[in-house]
């Protein structure tokens, strides 16, 4: 059986403020959505890294979803190959803004 994956992060800092996106967050979007098991939590790592950095999204949550992905088994060769695949479709800079994040998250300095 997997390890189900439990999120408080909602509650922790917007419970009081945004009650119901609290919930969302860490009740469906966590809750049920990431233990939701038609695809391995490495597959939905993958896609999560790929649909923020679409996104242009390179802040806090996108560290957090490539240190995820590494936990969950993501090579630093497989996350440079993903990154360099999606940034055909979705952009150079956000390949560039992404690989300076995975650097960090595989420990790997120039």
């Amino acid at each position: 059986m997997k390890e189900k994956i439990v999120q408080t992060a909602g509650r922790q800092q917007l419970g009081k403020f945004a009650p119901m996106f609290a919930h969302l967050n860490d009740d469906v979007l966590f809750g049920e959505v990431w233990n939701e098991e038609a695809i391995d939590t490495k597959t939905k790592c993958i896609v999560t890294v790929v649909s923020l950095m679409a996104s242009g999204v390179t802040d806090a949550s996108l560290t957090y979803h490539l240190q995820n992905a590494k936990a969950h088994g993501v090579t630093k060769e497989e996350i440079a190959a993903i990154v360099t695949h999606a940034a055909m479709y979705v952009g150079w800079p956000k390949g560039w803004a992404v690989f300076r994040l995975a650097k960090e998250v595989w420990n790997e300095q120039e």
